[in-house]
C-alpha cells in the first residue's frame, strides 16, 4: 500500500535538485541590474532579453533531450547530468569577459535545467500515493520559488559587495552537494527499469517503496514509431480541438513565467523605485509563489483545474496592470506578492488540466508536447521585454503581461467548450478522478 511516507526520500532529494534549479533560473534577474551597471561587461538591455532567450532555447532543448534518453540511461542518471551541466553553466557565467560568452554560459545551464523539472515530476508522481499527487506535486514546486528566493538574497547581498560573479559561482554548488546526495540515495523508476528489461530491479524498488509492482502495460513506450503515433493520437476527435488550447495556453504562462523572473527587479527600477527595493520584488513574487503552490492543487481538486487555471491567469493579468503605476512602497510590495499567487501557479494548473483530457496511454505525451510548445513562451517573454527595455519601454512590459494572462485565460476557459464539441471523453469519471 502507497503511504506519504514511501514518496518523502524522493520527494526530499527532488525538492533539493528543483531548489537549485530555481536558484539558478532566479540568479540572472536578482544581478542583471548589477550587470547592465558593469561597463566591462558591455551588456545593453537588448542583450540582456536575448541572453535571457537563449537560457530557455537551452532548456527547450534540453527538455526534448532528456525526454528521448530518459529511457535508455534512466532517469536518476540523466537528473545528475542536468545539475551538472547547469552548474557548469553557471560557472561559465561567472568566468564570461563578454556578453556573448556570458551568454553561452546560460545556455548550457538552460540546457540542464529545462530536463530537470520534468524529471523530478515525472519521478515524485511515480512514487506519490494516487490520492496525494497533486499535493505532492504542489510541495516539489514550492523549492523552486525558495530557490528563488535564494537566489534574490545572494543577490542582494553578494552582488552590492563582492560583484554580480560571486552570485554566479555560489551556482556552481549544487554539483557539489546534491550530485552526490542523487548518486547514493534516489532510486532508479521501476517503470523505467521494466521498460529496459530490468524486471527483477523494477520490482524490488517497488518493493522497497510500497508502490504496486509495474505492468508492462503502463511502461514507458520505446521506440520512435510508438512516440510518432502518441503524437498523432494528440490530434484524435476527442483532444483535436483542446490540444492546441491547451498549448496556448502553456504559451502564456511559460511567458509570463521566465518574463517576469528575468525582467522583473529591472521593470521596477524603470519605474522608479531603489535598486535594492526592486532586486527585494522578486523574492516577493517567489514568496508568493510558494504560497500559491500549497493552495493550488487543493483549489483545483475542488472546483477544477481548468475554472482555477482561468481565474488564476486573470488575477495575474490584474495584478500586472496594477503595478504599471507607482504605489507607496507597502502596497507595491502586497500587489507583487499576491501576483505571486496567481502567476506561478496558473502554469501548474495547466499541467493538472492536460492530465485530465488524454487517454493513459497519451498522457505523457500530453503533458511533454505541452511543456515543449511552452517553452516557445519562456523564450518569447525575456526577448519581448528586453527589446522594450532596449526603448525605454520597460513599463509596457506590464500591459504586455496583462494581455498575456488575459489571453491564457481564455485559451485554458475554452477547453471544455472544445472537448465538448469534438466528442464523448474516452475515459471513466473514476480515473479521471484518479490521474487529475
Amino acid at each position: 500500500m502507497t503511504s506519504f511516507r514511501s514518496v518523502f526520500p524522493v520527494l526530499a532529494l527532488c525538492w533539493l535538485a528543483v531548489f537549485f534549479d530555481g536558484m539558478d533560473v532566479n540568479i540572472y534577474g536578482a544581478v542583471m541590474p548589477y550587470m547592465l551597471d558593469d561597463a566591462g561587461l558591455g551588456m545593453t538591455a537588448a542583450d540582456a532579453g536575448t541572453i535571457g532567450s537563449w537560457t530557455t532555447f537551452g532548456m527547450l532543448i534540453g527538455a526534448l533531450l532528456a525526454g528521448n534518453v530518459t529511457d535508455w540511461l534512466g532517469r536518476r542518471p540523466m537528473l545528475v547530468a542536468s545539475v551538472v551541466l547547469f552548474s557548469l553553466g553557471s560557472g561559465l557565467c561567472a568566468a564570461a569577459g563578454s556578453a556573448g560568452l556570458f551568454g553561452a554560459g546560460r545556455f548550457v545551464a538552460g540546457l540542464g535545467l529545462g530536463g530537470l523539472m520534468p524529471l523530478c515530476l515525472a519521478m515524485v508522481l511515480e512514487f506519490a500515493p494516487p490520492r496525494r499527487a497533486a499535493l505532492t506535486a504542489g510541495l516539489l514546486m514550492t523549492s523552486y520559488h525558495a530557490g528563488g528566493m535564494a537566489a534574490t538574497g545572494l543577490g542582494m547581498t553578494l552582488a552590492p559587495a563582492a560583484g554580480w560573479r560571486w552570485v554566479f559561482w555560489a551556482g556552481v554548488l549544487p554539483a557539489v552537494i546534491a550530485v552526490p546526495l542523487l548518486l547514493k540515495l534516489l532510486p532508479e523508476s521501476p517503470g523505467v527499469l521494466l521498460a529496459r528489461g530490468r524486471r527483477d530491479e523494477a520490482y524490488a524498488v517497488a518493493d522497497r517503496y510500497g508502490l504496486p509492482r509495474p505492468a508492462p502495460v503502463v511502461a514507458p513506450a520505446a521506440g520512435a514509431k510508438g512516440r510518432l503515433a502518441a503524437i498523432r493520437a494528440l490530434f484524435r476527435q476527442e483532444s483535436r480541438w483542446a490540444t492546441p488550447l491547451l498549448w496556448l495556453a502553456s504559451f502564456c504562462g511559460l511567458l509570463l513565467v521566465y518574463g517576469v523572473s528575468t525582467w522583473l527587479p529591472q521593470m521596477m527600477r524603470s519605474s522608479g523605485y531603489g535598486l535594492d527595493s526592486s532586486v527585494s520584488f522578486l523574492m516577493v513574487i517567489n514568496a508568493g509563489g510558494i504560497v500559491g503552490m500549497l493552495i493550488a492543487g487543493r483549489t483545483a481538486d475542488r472546483f477544477g483545474a481548468v475554472r482555477v487555471s482561468a481565474i488564476w491567469f486573470l488575477l495575474t493579468a490584474a495584478g500586472a496592470l496594477l503595478l504599471r503605476n507607482q504605489l507607496p512602497l507597502g502596497v507595491t510590495y502586497l500587489v507583487v506578492a499576491v501576483t505571486g499567487v496567481w502567476l506561478f501557479s496558473a502554469q501548474v494548473m495547466v499541467y493538472a488540466a492536460t492530465g485530465t483530457v488524454y487517454r493513459d496511454s497519451e498522457r505523457a505525451a500530453g503533458l511533454g508536447w505541452v511543456t515543449g510548445v511552452g517553452r516557445t513562451g519562456a523564450i518569447v517573454g525575456p526577448w519581448l521585454i528586453g527589446v522594450l527595455a532596449q526603448n525605454g519601454n520597460e513599463t509596457w512590459g506590464f500591459t504586455a503581461f496583462a494581455l498575456t494572462g488575459a489571453v491564457g485565460a481564455t485559451a485554458i476557459a475554452l477547453v471544455p467548450l472544445a472537448r465538448r464539441l469534438s466528442g464523448p471523453r474516452p475515459q471513466s469519471p473514476a480515473t479521471v478522478t484518479a490521474k487529475a
